[in-house]
């Protein structure tokens, strides 16, 4: 089904594609797939730019009218198309419940929504539409899903950005998890050195947590651990001040409570919790790798946290119960291979990259090792800008990356 919308500054068309569960092995079980195209209003034949949303579990960008940030740039040079990758948004979205009648089916159900799943979905899209080549951007977990395209189907790309989404290729996951503490461990330096008084009002507000039964909006308990995942955005360039303006707030308030429910979205987004750690996952299993590397410092000394999932979230999370016994046997399951190291030793598919030199969720050595690996890959290395790099300057970091690929910076 294609519907298109003339909005201000832009043509929307909007697809829905079938695409069936298991790529390599089809069994008749099938997903739907939306996109939406972004295109000038001009009309004119440009080539397209495939999005490619960070997450895992998050649908693409929703355009404004007009088009703004990065899509603005974009739409000067291609036709845009956001593509919900597959149990997001509108497309087959993963919810609480999971299909299956046992938590061996919903493992098994899951375990075919990770990249290289998407980038199949991807393929199929391309050749439905008639395209030989298209371009990619990838934020985050879309530059992890980018370089399994580029690994596993490179005839299909054109060029590639990448933006705080180099991903390590072949490391033990919990090399990646070890480096991101040691980030997280700065930035709550950096935090508590901009706001001292927050380092005596968390520590209050997590001792009453563990003391009182506080409910949230949803009815679920607001404990201190959950309270402290607002450390999530501390990788953000307004992250510090986000998380000022929950502590500052009154305790119990009406205010504070919806806050700190919305500032994580695991509840809404599901698959950014079940499967957040298997996106790391390249060729092994994960065994809950954030919680058996936690340093004792994060809870001796009222710490946040970032971008980990912990067992006790199946417990705390009412929306996130129901995956409580699959989330297991994913932790166990060897996961394979999202990256062939040799395949992109032999690239020659144009690629350009930011690494954001104090980036909390993609640590800067293993982003320069993956850089180093990819053939032709020219990064663009830069302490201006943390990970939401994309979000808050799009129009100069696709435009700079743009550049790069051309040979024109």
């Amino acid at each position: 089904m294609t519907v298109t919308y003339r909005v201000p500054g832009a043509i929307l068309t909007e697809r829905e594609h079938t695409v069936p569960l298991r790529h390599g092995a089809p069994d008749g079980r099938t997903l739907t797939v939306f996109t939406r195209e972004v295109a000038a209003p001009d009309g004119a034949p440009r080539p397209y730019l495939l999005f490619l949303q960070g997450g895992p579990g998050f649908e693409a960008t929703r355009p404004t009218s007009p088009p703004s940030g990065w899509i603005k740039r974009a739409l000067a040079d291609y036709r845009v198309l956001l593509l919900d990758q597959r149990g997001t948004g509108r497309s087959s979205p993963v919810g609480s419940h999971l299909p299956g009648d046992t938590p061996h089916a919903q493992a098994e159900y899951l375990g075919h929504f990770r990249a290289d799943a998407i980038v199949h979905d991807a393929e199929l899209i391309r050749r439905e539409l008639g395209i030989a080549r298209w371009s990619v951007l990838g934020q985050s977990f879309g530059g992890f899903t980018a370089m399994t395209y580029l690994s596993f189907a490179p005839g299909g790309l054109a060029e590639v950005f990448i933006t705080g989404g180099l991903s390590p290729i072949g490391r033990p996951v919990d090399d990646i998890y070890g480096a991101t503490y040691v980030r997280l461990v700065e930035k709550n330096r950096a935090y508590f050195a901009r706001y001292p008084d927050d380092r005596a009002r968390a520590r209050d507000l997590f001792h009453r947590l563990d003391a009182e039964d506080v409910r949230l909006p949803c009815g679920d308990r607001l404990t201190a651990r959950r309270l402290q995942q607002l450390g999530l955005w501390l990788g953000d360039s307004a992250g510090f001040e986000l998380l000022h303006h929950v502590l500052e707030l009154p305790f119990g308030s009406p205010a504070f409570l919806h806050d700190a429910e919305g500032g994580v979205r695991f509840a809404r987004n599901p698959i950014y919790a079940t499967l957040h750690e298997s996106s790391y996952a390249d060729g092994c299993p994960t065994r809950w790798s954030a919680a058996r590397l936690l340093p004792d410092e994060v809870a001796r000394d009222g710490l946040f946290t970032a971008e980990h999932v912990f067992p006790w979230m199946w417990d705390d999370y009412a929306a996130l119960r129901p995956h409580r016994a699959a989330a297991d046997l994913l932790a166990d399951h060897p996961w394979p291979r999202l990256y062939d190291a040799d395949q992109l030793r032999r690239n020659d598919v144009p690629v350009a990259a930011t690494i954001y030199v104090n980036d909390l969720y993609v640590e800067r050595a293993f982003a320069d090792e993956t850089a180093a690996t990819i053939r032709g890959l020219r990064p663009w290395i830069t302490n201006e800008l943390e990970h939401n790099g994309l979000r808050a300057d799009g129009e100069r970091v696709l435009g700079r990356l743009i550049d790069l690929v051309r040979g024109n910076a």
